[in-house]
């Protein structure tokens, strides 16, 4: 997770986003995107975050600029991406100007929300699908604001030792200063494995879930 939040907040976003810029990043209460929310920040981004309202506080602790707050899928963990009109409020936080990058790792729920936070020349960069696939679109949706998109995978951003090094060297640096924090939720005996992993299934977690040996 960490080498997969720092590509996507050094390099993924081919530096169409620049340092004091905003930048949406989809739920930073856990998962790569709790470690991306921080390092955007160190690498001087402006951030805003999405988060579940049961996860609210380990969202805030990330260190967001601006944090938009959705209700809980029923029964779920996960953010209800109809429960609030992220994208007006993105422009509210911006001015109407939009933001510059979004980091998305939800995918089918949030691609429409992604597409229209976007400024002029902004990049939508999709790595995940928590909800689902994001959907084939027509190139042609993009040339609202001249848009750009990426759907990048860590083995391009690790393509020899000398990458890997590099970012893993920026990470540990962070964690041995602080700056960096990594958030551990709980821990299972190694006989409850399956337990933890339904706790992961469902979204619960709200950090590092380690098992016991």
């Amino acid at each position: 997770q960490g080498l997969t939040a720092h590509y996507l907040t050094t390099s993924a976003h081919a530096q169409l986003v620049k340092p004091g810029e905003w930048m949406l990043i989809h739920g930073v209460g856990g998962g790569p995107c709790q470690w991306a929310a921080q390092m955007a920040r160190l690498k001087g981004y402006k951030v805003i975050g999405t988060v579940a309202e049961g996860k609210a506080e380990t969202g805030r602790a990330t260190g967001c600029h601006e944090l938009i707050v959705l209700k809980e899928v029923p029964g779920k963990s996960f953010e209800d991406y109809e429960s609030v009109d992220v994208v007006a409020k993105v422009m509210e936080i911006t001015g109407g100007e939009g933001v510059k990058a979004v980091i998305d790792g939800i995918g089918k729920s949030t691609v429409d929300i992604s597409i229209n936070s976007l400024a002029r020349r902004g990049i939508f960069v999709s790595f995940g699908n928590a909800s689902g696939a994001v959907p084939a679109f027509p190139v042609l949706r993009l040339i609202g604001k001249s848009a750009f998109v990426t759907r990048p995978k860590l083995l391009d951003y690790t393509v020899d030792r000398e990458e890997l090094l590099m970012r893993a060297n920026e990470i540990f640096g962070w964690l041995g200063s602080g700056e960096l924090k990594v958030s551990v939720d709980r821990t299972f005996p190694l006989a409850e494995a399956a337990e933890g992993h339904r706790y992961l299934e469902e979204g619960k977690s709200r950090g590092k879930v380690l098992y016991k040996i």
